[in-house]
């Protein structure tokens, strides 16, 4: 089967959503990759792209990650690509390692390297409290080293930073009743939204320090993937990830994360973190905030203070 020359994001999901109709794509370029085992092709079901893993550690590669762009997220495919080269051999985990890109029927590609670990979804239900708390300052600390490295290149591959923001602000409210903010809320979401973000240098954003992005090795952090939705902006953005999925609702776990990078939170830095939040690419609070009846908050300030308490709040 041919990849659609041009499809539009629906029909673009529906083939996500059926792997047997892009089964014949990955393992014809799985071959031209030197692939020879067809049953070591594995296709993936999670992400916004098609991505397959080529498991073939026998041939000498150590395993490696094919991902396939639609021809409307080239710009991803772009900034990934260049986020490959910057992070790899940077920090204090491995990302992976770029081993070759192109083209296929108008659809661009990456092949990176296989990274080693368990998923965060997986092993962070098992672990201790004070495990998760020493994850969280690490995971912490590897943030604050991406954003301490030189935007280059990756600034012409983001959208400008005001106009993104200024994107978001306009469809905001649409967004946000799609996806379910209680009714009360949603009548304050412009007012609120118009107010101050977090201010500061442009830098390196992943957007994706989630525990869908990360691999651990027993309670230690083992290594980060997946770039393609970065941008180049404000380092608070890369904070919401970490602060909804793993820390909504625990002081100290919010403390561990913000202490690992440098930072304290007050209830000013939480107002803007929650406007950032509602504006974020990805937003959907039913399904990012990890604290059972933050949809009964009276308003955002209150929002703010259940999902992200501050030492002390409520004694």
């Amino acid at each position: 089967m041919a990849l659609p020359a041009d499809p539009d994001p629906r029909a673009f999901d529906a083939l996500h959503d059926d792997p047997a109709a892009w089964r014949d794509v990955v393992e014809s370029m799985a071959r031209a990759l030197g692939v020879h085992d067809m049953a070591a092709v594995q296709q993936e079901s999670e992400g916004t792209v098609l991505v397959a893993r080529l498991g073939d550690a026998g041939q000498g590669h150590g395993g490696r990650v094919l991902k396939l762009y639609p021809p409307f997220l080239r710009d991803h495919f772009e900034f990934e690509r260049a986020m490959l080269r910057a992070l790899h051999g940077r920090l204090r985990v491995p990302t992976p390692r770029l081993l070759a890109s192109g083209t296929h029927e108008g659809w661009p590609y990456l092949v990176m390297s296989h990274l080693a670990g368990e998923p965060m979804t997986r092993s962070w239900p098992r672990l201790s409290e004070v495990e998760r708390l020493a994850l969280l300052a690490d995971l912490g600390a590897l943030t604050a080293e991406v954003h301490a490295l030189p935007v280059g290149e990756l600034a012409s591959r983001a959208p400008r930073w005001p106009e993104f923001i200024a994107q978001q602000r306009a469809r905001c409210v649409a967004r946000q009743q799609r996806t379910g903010l209680p009714a009360h809320l949603l009548a304050a979401v412009p007012d609120f939204v118009a107010g101050p973000l977090p201010e500061g240098p442009p830098v390196l954003l992943t957007g994706e320090y989630t525990p869908m992005n990360l691999f651990t090795q027993g309670a230690t952090l083992a290594a980060m993937f997946d770039f393609g939705d970065g941008l180049v902006g404000p380092r608070e953005y890369d904070w919401l990830g970490p602060l909804c999925f793993l820390a909504a609702g625990h002081a100290e776990r919010c403390a561990a994360f913000l202490g690992g990078c440098g930072v304290r939170l007050d209830a000013e830095l939480r107002l803007r973190l929650l406007r950032l939040l509602l504006l974020h690419r990805y937003s959907n609070l039913p399904g990012q905030i990890a604290c059972p009846g933050w949809q009964r908050a009276g308003s955002f300030e209150e929002l703010a203070a259940r999902i992200w308490p501050l030492p002390g709040d409520g004694d």
